[in-house]
């Protein structure tokens, strides 16, 4: 058993500004090691996700008190019995889809819809149905994802671990468990993005600026930035949007449909937010596709028109984590940042310490930030 600082949120839904209320407590806790096949893992960065910010304001709800973040990298400092393919001192990427392996989806490669490992994270558990987190006073604290990274170290499955090359920065590395997978996987693998399309990517965070990297990657030959805050738009610019459109002006659809002749192949919403859906469907061509990656209330739910849905052949399609397979598919992103092909380097924002936390909430709530990384144990 060790001693570690992390992140504990007690409580959801306390109101901005969070530097004030605190949604997250700074303290120390006790951890575990790790059992039979379960894997030690000093986190050494961990992002701060939209994700993150819709359980801090109570939008999805956690078993609680829980150590918060999903989206991380570290080294590997400890292996329990049975595990392989992981060693001792191995640069590793976190992803919290991990799935059993053995149900029908992960059967046929669809890991994020597993059954089994989706209920484990509502239980605020491993996925190996353990948990080795404790309070201070010994009480239950439950794991965020099967991961917990805004702490100093995490036990976790082995499928959550993504060998990686040890040449890649370890808070750039944070960013392929999530943002990376999430963002790329949505273009590669649900929509398989054709060359020549035309794409509109509306919520240009950390998610929605990988998809945007990964459609110029696909041969895309329009990529459209759509967001309410036009600060974005020069990083999108310069990691592949070939226009951007500020969401608010009334003229934003048609503007979109101006651009493309009609409208765009492909639209992603990224941002979680119903009316962001909306305007993916309108700024679709005839036969075109929308594919949902954000995610926002639990309850939230949306309407399509029928006749034209049927009529004009388009298609509504659901993206969660990249809807693919991290253990094959964050090595090859990782292939294609080193190469130069997708820069997620330029993803990050600031890194900040624990004492920073819940300010980098508010300055995430602002928009004013892509991806903040948290150090752990430090600069």
């Amino acid at each position: 058993m060790l001693r570690m600082t992390a992140a504990v949120m007690y409580e959801q839904g306390l109101p901005a500004p969070y530097a004030e209320s605190k949604p997250f407590k700074i303290e120390e806790v006790e951890l575990d090691g790790p059992g039979e096949g379960e894997v030690l893992v000093e986190i050494r960065g961990a992002g701060i996700c939209h994700s993150d910010l819709s359980v801090v304001e109570g939008l999805r709800k956690r078993p609680l008190p829980i150590v918060g973040g999903h989206e991380g990298a570290g080294i590997v400092r400890e292996i329990g019995r049975g595990v392989t393919g992981i060693a001792p001192d191995d640069h590793v990427a976190m992803a919290l889809v991990a799935g059993c392996g053995k149900c029908r989806t992960c059967l046929v490669g669809r890991p994020g819809l597993c059954q089994a490992v989706s209920g484990a994270r509502a239980e605020g558990s491993l996925s190996t149905g353990t948990r080795r987190l404790r309070l201070a006073d010994g009480g239950r604290l439950n794991h965020y994802s099967g991961i917990s990274v805004y702490a100093q170290y995490a036990v976790v499955a082995p499928q959550s671990l993504i060998k990686i090359d040890d040449e890649v920065p370890l808070d750039v590395a944070a960013l392929f468990g999530c943002a990376v997978v999430t963002g790329a996987g949505a273009v590669f693998n649900s929509a398989k993005v054709r060359p020549g399309a035309t794409v509109a990517v509306i919520g240009l965070g950390g998610v929605g600026l990988t998809a945007v990297m990964a459609a110029r990657e696909a041969g895309a030959s329009q990529i459209i930035g759509i967001d309410v805050l036009p600060g974005k738009f020069d990083l999108a610019r310069a990691v592949g949007a070939t226009k951007c459109v500020d969401a608010r002006d009334a003229l934003a659809v048609q503007q979109v449909r101006d651009l493309t002749h009609g409208g765009v192949d492909y639209a992603f919403e990224v941002s979680g937010n119903l009316a962001a859906l909306d305007m993916a469907q309108a700024v679709t061509v005839r036969g075109g596709e929308v594919i949902g990656v954000g995610v926002g209330k639990t309850t939230a739910a949306f309407s399509v028109a029928q006749l034209p849905w049927v009529s004009e052949e388009r298609v509504l399609r659901g993206s969660f984590m990249g809807g693919g397979v991290p253990q094959q598919d964050i090595p090859k992103y990782v292939d294609m940042y080193l190469q130069g092909r997708l820069p997620v380097d330029r993803l990050r924002s600031e890194h900040i310490g624990f004492d920073q936390l819940n300010e980098g909430f508010d300055l995430l709530h602002g928009g004013g930030v892509v991806r903040q990384i948290l150090l752990p144990h430090g600069a």
